[in-house]
């Protein structure tokens, strides 16, 4: 039997990647790819099919290499550029040609998207017809993860659990895995024994990351709010500490991104918004307090995991903001390891966070998101330095429980079911103010 250590490196080499874009438009983007690739010949018909929380997420992102925004740039890139063996970097590899070509594909061709009628939050079906050939492609659960693959009559790949008999309606229920048995000390502990070499591969993100949130503060994208931090601090508006260095790097990363630059960044749990959060607040602890290269590694696996351990219970996606009460809890317990905080101390900046952040709203991956991850970032130093001076939530305060898995549960329940109904509103609402041509 495997050990949980060797478990959890699998988890942080699948959960962490490099991603080009926003990850849920890429993802349509990457299905559309492989479809015509399937397909083999140019395409007559199409239709794109996607769940309410990618179809929330896609519809108002800048994509890069483009000045468009949203789901139809995305689709047209996939169709005319994309390459799915280069999984979610394949817009990085679109040349200036194709861009335009995805450009005028959009507004010579109708585009089909439709919202499917099922309550999982990824899922992306694309069905193509030719002149002689069809084929249909369902990336389900992970952005990159294909679970139906379809030539002709030939099924190449069938791992959908009858999902792909009708996708629109057919709820798949969870599978259990590691996290729902795990505890944070484990999590903690296991990353403390991991070797370096196991885990170097993670480091890659902090140079990614901070060369998106480079290209956020040199350039005019997005709402420039890392710009205005910066502008900020230099007028001496703000402090320039731990907390304000945390907010500036992962709000211009995320002007940048969702701007539409066209770097990669590393991902987290499905998400390259996730990435920056988890990822640059404990740069810029790192920046002010140096670490070498083993106690950086390990505090960025402690955040990927501990992110993952919330995405478990909240959902993948969410009414919740994931920067907001996973991505920004894994960044505030990876800082406050690397304060030197005891397991009670990690607890604490956890327990803190979910008592702070839980009901931030997700309204869609757009320019605003900047915001949020600023917000995000503040929180998760705020509650790792709290922590670490002895002062945190106690129990049994709001949804915070008895113990740290319980809350994280109670996070879940919250946000998973009990705003369910918020989730519909949240889409209505979007969906009246961008109606689909």
């Amino acid at each position: 039997m495997r050990d949980l250590r060797t478990n959890l490196v699998d988890i942080l080499k699948a959960e962490v990647k490099p991603a080009v874009g926003c990850t849920e438009p890429v993802a349509v983007a990457l299905a559309c790819a492989k479809a015509k690739e399937l397909l083999g010949e140019e395409i007559v018909k199409h239709k794109v099919l996607v769940s309410p929380n990618v179809y929330k997420n896609a519809m108002c992102v800048g994509i890069p290499g483009t000045n468009r925004l949203g789901l139809k740039i995305a689709v047209a890139m996939g169709f005319v550029g994309g390459k799915s063996e280069d999984g979610l970097t394949l817009l990085e590899g679109l040349s200036d040609e194709q861009v335009k070509e995805s450009e005028k594909y959009v507004d010579e061709n109708p585009i089909s998207i439709e919202p499917l009628d099922t309550k999982e939050k990824v899922v992306i079906e694309v069905r193509l017809e030719g002149k002689n050939n069809t084929s249909r492609v369902i990336i389900k659960t992970k952005h990159d993860n294909f679970v139906f693959l379809q030539a002709n009559d030939l099924v190449l790949l069938d791992e959908a659990d009858g999902f792909a008999e009708k996708a629109e309606v057919q709820t798949i229920e969870k599978k259990e895995n590691i996290m729902d048995t795990i505890t944070i000390q484990e999590i903690v502990k296991n990353v403390e024994n991991m070797n370096l070499e196991d885990i170097k591969f993670l480091l890659d993100g902090v140079t990614m990351n901070m060369d998106m949130a480079k290209y956020g503060l040199e350039n005019e994208i997005g709402i420039g709010v890392g710009r205005g931090i910066k502008e900020s601090m230099e007028e001496g508006l703000l402090g320039d500490g731990i907390m304000t260095e945390a907010m500036l790097l992962t709000a211009a990363a995320s002007d940048a991104r969702m701007g539409g630059a066209k770097l990669p960044v590393m991902s987290s749990n499905g998400s390259g918004n996730h990435g920056l959060t988890a990822i640059l607040p404990i740069v810029a602890y790192g920046l002010k307090y140096p670490q070498s290269d083993e106690r950086m590694a390990k505090a960025l696996a402690i955040s990927h995991l501990v992110t993952a351990y919330v995405k478990n219970y909240t959902g993948r996606l969410s009414a919740v903001c994931g920067c907001g009460v996973a991505a920004s809890t894994g960044a505030s317990a990876g800082i406050s390891w690397l304060m030197d905080g005891n397991i009670n101390h990690i607890y604490g900046a956890i327990e803190n966070m979910i008592a702070d952040l839980s009901g931030m709203i997700c309204d869609g991956a757009k320019a605003g998101c900047a915001l949020k991850l600023s917000s995000a970032a503040s929180a998760a130093v705020q509650s790792a330095v709290i922590a670490k001076q002895g002062y945190a939530v106690p129990p049994l305060n709001g949804i915070v429980g008895t113990q740290v898995e319980q809350s994280i549960q109670n996070l879940g329940r919250v946000s998973d079911k009990g705003m369910q109904i918020t989730d519909e509103i949240i889409l209505n609402v979007m969906n009246d103010m961008n109606k689909v041509d």
